[in-house]
Parts: structure tokens; C-alpha cells; sequence
């Protein structure tokens, strides 16, 4: 592990990364300087939640000078990389990280990374879930990254032994040199382009999960996914892939076979569960599911604890998550939506008459293809916040060929949830599936996904 004694770091961003890496830092008696350009009444919270670590805070702004003898700047994940103070860094030659790299480097234990533009956190959440079915005592199991607690704060706690999972966004990995034992890149669709300017940018970020592994390394890739398929050229090690379909006679994979989930290795095929017994909605899960059991295969868990980590796992919150029959209408909540990709699997994953609600603040992503689904598969599309309008010009003009849409638009998110309760019908679904992110009306997707369900169940 790295000395950090006396080392002069800055730390750019105050949230739950910033705070997590400050704590370890200061710890391992590093000089930290937290910033964000927040003001001192924004972070109370925050603030309040280091009273007893040794830091000097910069608030409000983000000067040069603080660049002064820095050795390190790390930037939390959400801060763009384009900010004048962190283009002065690379200027002057100093080493940009984050949370998740000085977590990989310093790490004892073999680590299991999980990227993609959609299913991550079903993902991580299912092979942490096998993980904890297949570890023997005294093995722990860590899930963290972007999703939970940043591991770097337990660096001291973890053991070789022990089972390390991260689910690791773009934003951490376009500063990444290093790679874990496992890589698994789910799928690359376009998303974040917001922030990274191009999809060949945002894939080359997602990329680097593999850039950095060696022979003795695998990786997991979806066969059927263009995005994740095409970056195989990059792997090094061992090569475990997963799709709906069989894989290649020669090639080791998991793949579903006459309703079973099956893994196909060394030319022989291996049922490990009926695909029927799982309560997960949406091919885009079952693809989560084959991904988890090739990422469990990879890490040698047996198929008993693949079985027992599905049994019973019903989602993640925010993910296609149930809320509530009203007036014999179901209300879901997938506020985790923020791509028009990601509304698209929403919506393939239901037969019932759809009530969509749609809006946020747009990323710069193409949305005529949803507007497509929209005119064959929507009965009525709600649309609010930034994106309103420009939501409203993709999808055109309400009557395509025999199907009239009903296209409602509104400023406040409150007002989109009135209106779809008066339209639904017994029978229908409201599904708020957003496409865009919650920035301009939320702290977060979870803010928006929690306002959501609480309004749904306040209704008599």
C-alpha cells in the first residue's frame, strides 16, 4: 500500500466519495484538502459528518492555488473533468485519481469489477448476494464502488481471502489505471454523453476496465451486446461471455436452454436453474441473471450458491420496482431510467397498456428510437421537467398509422403524477420510466423515484 504520511492531497467534491476518501486519507496521515464549490450551509451535513478528521475545507469556489505543492488530486465521481483547476492539474503534471483507483491499488484482495451503461447495480447486487452464498468462514464479502459505501474506508479490514465486488461507473473508470481480476462490461449503449462529448469517448472509458489486466485476468462480456462484444480484441486473460443465445461450440459461456439457465464449458452444457422460477420482470434482468451466474462461474462460485443468490431476489429499488395497485392500476417506479435506452427495456418488459411518465434533464442522447416504441407500445406519455419540449418534437405528431397517443406536458413533477392518475385506467401500468436525469428538479434519481412512491401511496 501506498505511504500517504505527510502527502498533500486535494480532494475535489464534498459527497458520500469525497467524504469516504477523506476519512481514509486522513487516517494514513495524509495533508487533505476537501472542495466543493458549495458553500458552507449547503455541506452542513456533510461536515458535520467529519467533526474529528484533521482536514482543511476550500468552499464555495475552486481556486488555482490550491494546486500549490499538491501531490495528487482526486475527483469525486460527477465532477467533470473539464474544470479549469483540474486542467491546470494536468498542466502542471500532477496525477489525477479517485476513490475507486486508490481503492484498487492498495486492495489485498482478488476484485471483481462490473461496468455497463444499464443493469450494474442488479448485477452487482446479484453476484455480491452469490458471493455471500459461497464464502466460507473466515471469508467476508465487500460490495461497494458506485453503489453502497466506498470501500476505500475498510481497506484495513479486508483480508486476501476475502470477496471484493465493485460496480464502477465511466466517471470512475476514465481515470482508471489499474484493472481488477474480473472485469464484466454488461453493455455499452449511449449515455453520459453529456459529459464525455462522443460515444467513442464514453466507450473508451468503459473500456479501460480490461486495458490494464493480464493473462492471468478474465473478463466477462455480453456476446449479444455490439458495445461490450467489440472490445474482446482488449482482453488478455480468459474469456467468459454471456447472451440469450448458445454460445459458439469452443467458447465458454452461460446462455438459456430450453428454459434453463445453462453454462456452456468445455464443450459440454451444464443446466444451473429453471428460468421460470425467477421474479424478475424484462429480458434486460435475464440478462443481468446470465451475466451474474458467467461473472460467478468466473469467480469459481458453485452452482448451489448461484441458485440460492437468485432465489428470492425480487430487484433493486428504483429498478422496475412495484409500488402500489390503485384503483386497479399498477404504479411502477424505475426512476432509475436515465437514458432513453434504459425506458426502452422498461417498456419491452410489459404486455399491459402503458401510462409513461417521461422527463428531466436531457444528456444529450438521440431519442428517436424510444419515440418509436412510444407511438406502438404507449397509450399515454406524461412529459415534464427540461426535456419537456424537446421530448415532445422527437416523438412528433400523436397519430401514427391506426394509434392515437395522448401526449400530456407539464413544468412540475407533481402535476405529471395528477395527470396520470386521471387518465389510467383499471388494467393500465403508470411507469414512470424518466429517460433523462432527476438534475433539475432532484438531488438524485432515488429523490425522485422516493417523492414518486411516496405520492402514489399517500392516495386513498
Amino acid at each position: 500500500m501506498t505511504n500517504w504520511k505527510g502527502k498533500r492531497i486535494l480532494i475535489i467534491g464534498a459527497a458520500r466519495q469525497g467524504q469516504a476518501l477523506a476519512r481514509f486519507l486522513s487516517q494514513q496521515s495524509a495533508k487533505v484538502i476537501l472542495n466543493d464549490k458549495r458553500s458552507k450551509e449547503q455541506l452542513k451535513g456533510e461536515m458535520s459528518g467529519l467533526p474529528k478528521i484533521d482536514i482543511d475545507w476550500v468552499l464555495g469556489e475552486h481556486p488555482l492555488s490550491l494546486l500549490d505543492r499538491v501531490e495528487l488530486v482526486c475527483v469525486s465521481g460527477g465532477i467533470p473533468l473539464n474544470l479549469p483547476i483540474i486542467l491546470e492539474a494536468q498542466k502542471r503534471k500532477i496525477q489525477i485519481s479517485n476513490d475507486s483507483q486508490i481503492f484498487m491499488e492498495s486492495v489485498k484482495a482478488p476484485v471483481i469489477a462490473i461496468t455497463g451503461s444499464a443493469g450494474k447495480t442488479t448485477t452487482t447486487t446479484l453476484v455480491g448476494r452469490m458471493a455471500t452464498e459461497a464464502a466460507v468462514s473466515p471469508q467476508k464479502v465487500w460490495v461497494g464502488g458506485n453503489i453502497g459505501v466506498p470501500l476505500v474506508e475498510y481497506l484495513d479490514e479486508i483480508h486476501p481471502i476475502d470477496i471484493v465486488i465493485l460496480e464502477l461507473s465511466s466517471f470512475q473508470l476514465e481515470q482508471m489505471t489499474v484493472s481488477p481480476h474480473i472485469a464484466v462490461i454488461l453493455n455499452i449503449t449511449p449515455n453520459h454523453l453529456d459529459r464525455h462529448g462522443t460515444m467513442q469517448a464514453y466507450t473508451a472509458a468503459k473500456s479501460r476496465i480490461l486495458q490494464f489486466q493480464n493473462s492471468e485476468d478474465i473478463a466477462v462480456l455480453n456476446r449479444e451486446d455490439s458495445g461490450s462484444w467489440e472490445l474482446r480484441n482488449l482482453v488478455k486473460g480468459k474469456l467468459v461471455t454471456f447472451g440469450m443465445q448458445q454460445p459458439p461450440m469452443g467458447e465458454t459461456g452461460v446462455f438459456l436452454n430450453n428454459g434453463f439457465i445453462t453454462l456452456q464449458s468445455n464443450n459440454e452444457n451444464y443446466p444451473i436453474m429453471q428460468h421460470n422460477t425467477i421474479q424478475l420482470r424484462g429480458e434486460h434482468n435475464l440478462l443481468n441473471l446470465l451475466a451474474a451466474c458467467a461473472t460467478a462461474y468466473a469467480a469459481e462460485f458453485p452452482f448451489e450458491a448461484m441458485v440460492k443468490g437468485i432465489d428470492g431476489f425480487t430487484g433493486v429499488e428504483h429498478r422496475l420496482e412495484f409500488v402500489r395497485t390503485w384503483n386497479g392500476v399498477i404504479w411502477i417506479n424505475d426512476s432509475i431510467a436515465t437514458a432513453p435506452e434504459r425506458t426502452m427495456a422498461a417498456l419491452r418488459s410489459f404486455t399491459e397498456p402503458l401510462v409513461l411518465l417521461l422527463g428531466g434533464r436531457d444528456k444529450n442522447l438521440p431519442w428517436d428510437e424510444l419515440a418509436e416504441q412510444i407511438h406502438t407500445r404507449v397509450d399515454h406519455v406524461i412529459l415534464f421537467g427540461e426535456a419537456a419540449e424537446k421530448i415532445a418534437s422527437a416523438i412528433g405528431h400523436p397519430h401514427s398509422e391506426d394509434r392515437l397517443i395522448d401526449v400530456h406536458k407539464t413544468n412540475r413533477f407533481e402535476d405529471a403524477l395528477e395527470i396520470a392518475a386521471r387518465v389510467a385506467r383499471k388494467g393500465n401500468i403508470v411507469l414512470l420510466s424518466p429517460g433523462c436525469t432527476s438534475y433539475d428538479a432532484f438531488c438524485d434519481f432515488e429523490e425522485r423515484g422516493n417523492i414518486f412512491k411516496k405520492w402514489v401511496n399517500q392516495q386513498p
